[in-house]
């Protein structure tokens, strides 16, 4: 019986720390989005955490780009970023228009795609 074994790399990344920042401003969206219901600062905390996210959206694809190109790791990384940079696009659309039955749930599942790719990116696993 064969057993696969996959090397765990142990070092800091780019685009580890990118998907690691990524998933860190949406966790924060949450919180200040459960702030929105309790105190003044929270509106103020999650427009301004939404600017950091887009941002650590659009510094993701940059990293997977750069990566792929000198680095010779794989292609797909850069569609699951460019994926995950439309789908902050939509949430950023929706929030502005005030749209919170379509941007809650969107902001979840972003949130679970998140984790999903910084587990994938931590564990070594994509290809």
């Amino acid at each position: 019986m064969a057993t696969e074994t996959l090397a765990v790399p142990s070092r800091l990344t780019f685009p580890r720390i990118a998907v690691a920042l990524q998933t860190g401003t949406i966790f924060f969206q949450a919180v200040t989005a459960g702030m929105l219901l309790s105190t003044s600062q929270g509106a103020v905390l999650h427009d301004i955490g939404s600017r950091v996210m887009y941002g650590a959206s659009m510094l993701y694809v940059l990293a997977t780009i750069l990566a792929w190109r000198p680095g010779g790791a794989s292609p797909r990384p850069i569609l699951y970023a460019t994926g995950f940079l439309v789908l902050a696009s939509v949430q950023v659309a929706l929030g502005i228009a005030h749209v919170p039955s379509l941007h809650v749930p969107l902001g979840v599942l972003m949130f679970g795609l998140s984790m999903l790719a910084l587990g994938q990116a931590l564990s070594g696993r994509v290809k």
